[in-house]
């Protein structure tokens, strides 16, 4: 059977409008602006009203995408939507996106996958689209992190953002589109990075509750050499895999992290820096929706051009990992 080639035909970003800037930090937890700055890059973070859930901003993003690609509800047959903070643990919050965009009838699911989800997302709908199963494709990465955040913890609640990016796939032509992808886990770090309470090893109760449980816990030295080592990695093997050296890449979007990890996996690469999209200085870790949130400014600045070979690489929680390669256009 001949597949189709599948590219993204349109991007889309939301974010809250709330700014929590490193000086406001300082006045909630023990912490400065210097030392967020010097050990991750970050400057402030965006962070949704209390009334706000993740479809509220997963909605806006794909409504964007949708806007730049030209298609109509009626033409979206799947929806895809990676994330760790859903409305509610089910039904999922791709159904709640598909009923609000209006495209009856489509498929929707949640995928759960960290920080790489959009990646997974979007492997999985090329491979959909490319057999001819579906045509059109809303992957959608999107997280209210700060609703799962302990704001007393000094480690992680200076790290995290709020945020939804979107992408439309469909087919493209030859040449264009998704030229390789790589996936792949290591569950032995899953306690690492993790949410203990809340499934069903440990359901919610007053006692996981009062142990702050259902808060992100990270062990950040062991997440950060697994990251740097993983980053180098997978792209490598991406661009092998799509048939260019790292040398041939016009834009890399790395999971925006933390700029020591950016670095020294830029370092390792040994990639021009300006060949490199950061925007974690303004919006944190925003986990699945930090690539297309970046993607999506990339193409707004004039950073990203028809023709460009475009790689994205991310890592998170399970211990996973996830990278693309593109040639970007139609």
């Amino acid at each position: 059977m001949s597949l189709r080639p599948v590219g993204i035909t349109g991007i889309g970003a939301a974010v809250p409008e709330r700014v929590l800037t490193n000086q406001e930090l300082e006045r909630m937890v023990e912490t400065s602006d210097e030392w967020i700055r010097t050990r991750t890059g970050i400057r402030e973070r965006r962070i949704a009203a209390p009334e706000e859930a993740s479809s509220d901003y997963a909605i806006r993003a794909a409504r964007k995408a949708m806007a730049q690609a030209g298609v109509t509800p009626d033409q979206v047959d799947l929806i895809i939507c990676a994330t760790v903070t859903p409305d509610m643990p089910f039904p999922a919050t791709a159904v709640l996106v598909q009923d609000a965009i209006g495209a009856h009838g489509a498929a929707a699911f949640d995928l759960s996958a960290a920080c790489p989800g959009w990646v997974y997302g979007v492997v999985m709908a090329q491979q959909s689209i490319a057999t001819g199963l579906y045509n059109c494709a809303l992957v959608i990465g999107v997280e209210l992190l700060s609703k799962v955040v302990n704001w007393k913890d000094r480690s992680t609640c200076v790290l995290f953002g709020d945020a939804a990016g979107a992408a439309v796939l469909q087919p493209v032509s030859e040449g264009r589109g998704i030229l390789a992808s790589v996936l792949g886990s290591e569950g032995s770090g899953a306690c690492h990075l993790n949410i203990p309470a809340g499934g069903s090893r440990m359901p919610t109760s007053p006692e996981t509750v009062a142990r702050g449980l259902h808060y992100v816990q990270m062990n950040g030295s062991e997440v950060f050499k697994f990251a740097v080592r993983v980053m180098n990695e997978a792209t490598v093997q991406v661009v092998e895999k799509a048939g260019f050296g790292v040398s041939d890449i016009d834009l890399l979007v790395p999971h925006q992290a933390n700029t020591r990890i950016i670095d020294s996996a830029v370092k390792r690469l040994g990639l021009d820096p300006e060949r490199v999209v950061v925007n974690l200085d303004r919006y944190g870790n925003t986990s699945s929706a930090s690539i297309p949130v970046a993607l999506a400014e990339a193409l707004e600045e004039g950073r990203l051009q028809d023709g460009d070979r475009v790689v994205c690489v991310s890592f998170g929680a399970g211990l996973v990992w996830g990278a693309l390669a593109l040639r970007w256009g139609r």
